[in-house]
């Protein structure tokens, strides 16, 4: 039987707009399209029941944005790349392409499941203010005006830093190479369990990033923070929402509940990914220095 699809795509994105005629012509001629979705609009979701495999065309912000809006679906994602790098995607448009038959089918996917992070904001009187999921990281901005702001960790019940910079970071393994890596926090490998709490820019010279187990329950408490009239500290959620952050606020986050799978080119493994698009451990090039007039 063919695949019920959701298709989302970023209209905003010129190489997504070229890919999208063909992308909807091997869906309705292998599959079925139940819904086709602008990824910038929160339009209403078909029923779970009647989809099977979510495709997002586009690069990583669409794949992020299409798999937190998607978790309740329940259904597999499948990522492929228009964007810059598309790290995540697990083809090129080129494979969809030669793919689409099998992956359109009934025929059986390779996916691999990654478990969002959940993220609950409360004031310090306990109220909640906010609930999220982040597939890559939640990270705790200083924001305008930019000076250090103060935060206390505690993992599962237990006091651990303060840290005074400009902000902290707690990624998934999915997350450890975008803001964490290039905050200085380790790649980690997929499958592992495992959360990472990287500091940004902090004031010390012995914290470093560490990586924690997946059940963990970390809490950051605002002990300072910046603000300015619709300004300041910020909860920065996946580097696509934001929410304002008050002193006093406390940031829970631990594992979903739910995962998300992501469908995978079985011809391409995370190393060839992480040394082709990462360029993970490469040797300098001299050869593209120009030489001074």
């Amino acid at each position: 039987m063919p695949r019920a699809v959701v298709l989302i795509t970023n209209h905003h994105k010129p190489r997504a707009n070229a890919a999208l005629d063909e992308v909807r012509s091997l869906i309705h001629k292998y599959g079925e399209l139940v819904v086709e979705l602008e990824s910038k609009e929160e339009s209403a979701l078909p029923p779970a029941a009647d989809v099977d495999l979510v495709i997002a065309l586009g690069g990583d912000g669409t794949i992020l944005s299409a798999a937190r809006r998607c978790l309740t679906l329940r259904a597999p994602l499948l990522g492929v790349n228009t964007g810059k790098v598309g790290f995540m995607a697990g083809f090129e448009l080129d494979a969809f392409r030669k793919n689409a038959r099998s992956l359109l089918s009934d025929s059986p996917l390779d996916t691999h499941p990654v478990i969002p992070l959940h993220g609950v904001i409360k004031a310090a009187d306990g109220t909640p203010k906010h609930s999220a999921f982040a597939l890559n990281e939640f990270v705790v901005s200083a924001g305008p005006p930019f000076r250090m702001i103060t935060l206390d960790i505690s993992v599962d019940g237990h006091p651990g830093p303060t840290v005074s910079g400009d902000g902290l970071i707690v990624s998934t393994p999915l997350g450890s190479t975008a803001y964490n890596v290039s905050a200085g926090g380790p790649i980690v490998a997929p499958g592992v369990n495992a959360m990472i709490v990287t500091p940004i820019a902090a004031h010390s010279l012995s914290f470093r990033p560490i990586v924690i187990r997946s059940d963990s329950d970390v809490r950051i408490r605002l002990s300072s923070v910046n603000a300015i009239e619709s300004s300041g500290t910020t909860l920065i959620i996946d580097g696509q929402v934001s929410h304002l952050l008050e002193e006093g606020d406390v940031l829970r986050v631990t594992a979903a509940k739910e995962q998300v799978e992501f469908v995978l080119d079985p011809t391409v493994s995370y190393w060839q990914t992480l040394l082709g698009k990462m360029h993970w451990a490469s040797e300098p090039n001299a050869s593209g220095i120009k030489k001074p007039r």
